[in-house]
């Protein structure tokens, strides 16, 4: 081929890749529709899991979109409050006629939006709900959340296995929660654990949600001494239930649980030192052993983005959910060719997802097929530090074996500064 031929087809071939990326910008959209909580009690990490799947929508649009086509993310803020979600969902099938659903974020309001996606056969990943599907076992609900084939228990199994690693030490236990959905599913799990283990319950207390003052909650766990305190609490009570229990001076030899609040770095940084010693159930930590592919990178993207916004400056924990829902999505959309939704519910069941927060495959009622819990300790923390919650040191895992990046601190007490 002489030049001239040879300019001839290369300008054909821009000129057809040129008219390929128009087709595809024209083309109607794949809308996915979604509500998040943006404002009230858990809006923190809401931010964060939008987040997480703006970066996800835009890194799948410049590799071309799927079928061909263009996302879009159509999103409502459902304002932390589980009546809201229900008939956001209902606008999203039936008004926005969105072809794909993610979410929403959080048991308390992934439950109430089980029934309308089941009324409607829709498809969705619920974003970190625990046992959110455990009642309806509906087909096509899959669970963005590591707690495994027995959800509830698993926010508290590692905690108990720690506290029989001190059993001889370790008598009496107390459980608080708060009255609500996600808490109420954590506490019959730990409940179910600790049948058959050699503790005690001498304190078992639920707390209205829109509880402020826990001062009265934790002098009357301090009354009834327990060796072991386990909390499960969202943000707004994870920082009400850290203050309290160290004006008190409560003591126990075990403290912790599921503070959902502990999970984020503006609430670590506010705690400070006064965290020093809890054990939390933490769902994603950027260490070597999770250190998937393309974390690193979309981290980047993340804080790039959460500087702008004023959201949480790290983005550890919650946004790569985000982001791999998003992929799990990607991954059935392209392998189908299809936004039917058996084909996707089908595939989903049946396949292993690669994605940044590592292999996930599903199981019974959509959650994970293998649990990833883990959970940490603080130790050594200092007030008001963000650089110090980069590299992880002062969060460190204790359970289990296999992601283990620090030594316990027994008891609570010598933990304290």
């Amino acid at each position: 081929m002489n030049a001239i031929g040879a300019g001839r087809g290369l300008a054909g071939t821009a000129l057809a890749l040129l008219l390929s990326a128009l087709a595809a910008s024209a083309a109607e959209p794949i809308k996915i529709g979604c509500s998040m909580a943006l404002t009230g009690g858990v809006a923190a990490i809401g931010k964060q899991v939008l987040a997480g799947l703006q970066v996800w929508r835009d890194d799948v649009n410049a590799k071309g979109g799927l079928l061909g086509r263009p996302v879009e993310l159509v999103f409502y803020d459902d304002q932390s409050n589980p009546a809201n979600v229900p008939p956001i969902y209902t606008k999203l099938i039936d008004v926005d006629h969105v072809d794909l659903l993610i979410g929403p974020y959080a048991t308390n309001m992934v439950a109430p939006a089980i029934p309308v996606i089941m009324q409607h056969n829709m498809t969705t990943i619920g974003i970190l709900a625990n046992a959110a599907n455990s009642k309806f076992h509906y087909q096509r609900y899959f669970s963005m959340l590591p707690t495994g084939p027995e959800p509830e228990k698993a926010f508290s199994t590692g905690f108990f296995e720690i506290a029989m690693q001190h059993k001889a030490d370790l008598k009496t236990v107390a459980i608080v929660g708060a009255d609500a959905e996600f808490a109420q599913n954590a506490i019959a799990g730990a409940r179910e654990n600790l049948k058959g283990l050699p503790f005690t319950v001498v304190f078992d207390r639920n707390y209205p949600p829109q509880t402020t003052d826990y001062a009265p909650i934790m002098r009357a766990v301090q009354a009834a001494n327990p060796d072991i305190l386990y909390v499960a609490a969202y943000p707004p009570d994870s920082v009400g239930i850290v203050r309290a229990a160290n004006e008190i001076g409560l003591k126990p030899k075990l403290f912790g649980g599921t503070f959902i609040g502990l999970i984020i770095t503006a609430v670590k940084v506010q705690l400070g030192p006064l965290m020093d010693g809890i054990v939390n159930n933490e769902v994603f930590l950027p260490t070597k052993s999770l250190n998937f592919p393309g974390l690193a990178e979309f981290l980047k993207k993340y804080q790039a983005i959460a500087a702008k916004e004023s959201i949480d400056p790290l983005g550890y924990a919650t946004p790569p959910f985000g982001y791999a829902a998003g992929q799990i999505l990607e991954q059935a959309v392209a392998d189908t060719k299809s936004l039917d939704q058996d084909k996707l519910a089908s595939y989903m069941h049946s396949h292993t997802f690669h994605t940044i927060t590592g292999d996930i495959a599903f199981g019974k009622d959509g959650e994970w097929a293998k649990t990833r819990t883990f959970f940490t300790q603080f130790q050594n923390v200092a007030a008001n530090d963000l650089e110090q919650f980069r590299d992880t040191s002062h969060e460190v895992i204790v359970w289990p074996d296999s992601l283990k990046t620090g030594t316990l601190i027994y008891p609570y007490s010598a933990a304290k500064k």
